[in-house]
């Protein structure tokens, strides 16, 4: 899902690679939105696969092919979309079948997007190997990470790419705090029931919780929730 916007129309996720907006980062092209994935199935990587993989390493990496969209309803305040999409691999065999139905809610200044996928395999053995890179994922602007010192690359309002030293913060307020009590970057590789990611965009607070539903399978689930704007429950990444 991208873009995702807050109330007062400000746009929650990093805009990059989808379109140019200074001051964007540039790595992990692979982030976009709002996604669900996984770094080991089968041996193979979903979530890193992107167009900036060479051909000759492609052969390491799934696709998940977006399949048909089955309804898409809207009323007042809520909304719904179902979608199917197929997991595959480099040789194009189909592993897995998923169905997503997205429910869309808004009450006041609240936004609510409560996503459930069912993943039916499809060959005889689909295993999800204990891995850091999943699950379900938004990948958030500039304004809601955390600040940071380290060097990186931004792009600029024209799209070029620069090593930048030292990083501007003055826009930059963002913070974790766990359901715990655990906050900034130390909530990495924790594990608990809810995350919230606040700060503010052109004057407006905003506070992005990712809950994990208590159904699922490694509840409470860890969280793979980065400074510079990963923001994932992995529900499957204990090690």
């Amino acid at each position: 899902l991208w873009p995702v916007m807050s109330p007062a129309g400000n746009v929650l996720t990093r805009s990059y690679p989808m379109v140019t907006k200074e001051g964007d980062r540039t790595d992990h092209p692979h982030h976009v939105g709002i996604w669900l994935n996984y770094g080991d199935v089968n041996g193979l990587d979903f979530w890193n696969n992107s167009d900036a993989i060479p051909v000759e390493r492609r052969s390491g990496y799934g696709s998940i092919f977006h399949k048909s969209i089955v309804k898409a309803e809207s009323g007042k305040g809520q909304a719904t979309l179902v979608t199917t999409a197929d997991w595959k691999s480099p040789g194009d065999t189909l592993m897995i079948e998923e169905e997503t139905t997205f429910n869309f809610i808004a009450e006041g200044t609240t936004r609510i997007i409560d996503r459930t996928t069912t993943l039916k395999a499809v060959i005889d053995e689909v295993k999800f190997t204990d891995n850091k890179e999943g699950m379900f994922a938004i990948r958030v602007a500039r304004e809601l990470e955390l600040p940071s010192e380290k060097p990186t690359t931004l792009v600029d309002s024209h799209g070029v790419a620069t090593k930048v030293e030292k990083m501007n913060n003055e826009f930059v307020k963002g913070n974790y705090r766990s359901a715990d009590g655990v906050e900034g970057g130390e909530v990495w590789g924790t594990r608990c029931r809810w995350m919230k990611l606040s700060s503010e965009i052109n004057g407006e607070p905003v506070s992005l919780v990712i809950i994990d539903n208590p159904s699922n399978v490694g509840y409470p689930t860890y969280w793979h929730a980065r400074d510079y704007g990963l923001f994932a429950a992995n529900t499957l990444g204990q090690k």
